[in-house]
């Protein structure tokens, strides 16, 4: 995932996770799986449009999986994948040194 500038493998990661709303989104989807309305209700200033960017763009890095339940009503939830838990202890540390 480095391009060949980049000379610290952390910072592919950290470029990725930049943005409006993705830091957010990556740290309540720690707590458990997440759904859009909640993600609405809780990040202020979020709108539809940004929020959907961002989870998208966090499913096509592999942090998040979108899954859809097939219960009344149906809905959609967006998981940590296995590599999105995986960063969770680095990113545990970088809050501890703020």
């Amino acid at each position: 995932m480095t391009t060949p500038k980049e000379t610290c493998p952390a910072q592919a990661l950290l470029k990725q996770l930049s943005g409006k709303w993705k830091p957010e989104i990556f740290r309540l989807a720690v707590n458990g799986p997440l759904r859009f309305s909640r993600l609405l209700r809780e990040i202020e200033g979020a709108n539809k449009q940004t929020l959907s960017v961002a989870l998208r763009e966090l499913e096509e890095i592999g942090l998040l999986e979108k899954v859809i339940v097939r219960q009344k009503p149906l809905h959609i939830e967006y998981h940590l994948t296995p590599y999105g838990a995986s960063v969770v202890p680095i990113f545990k540390q970088l809050e501890r040194l703020g």
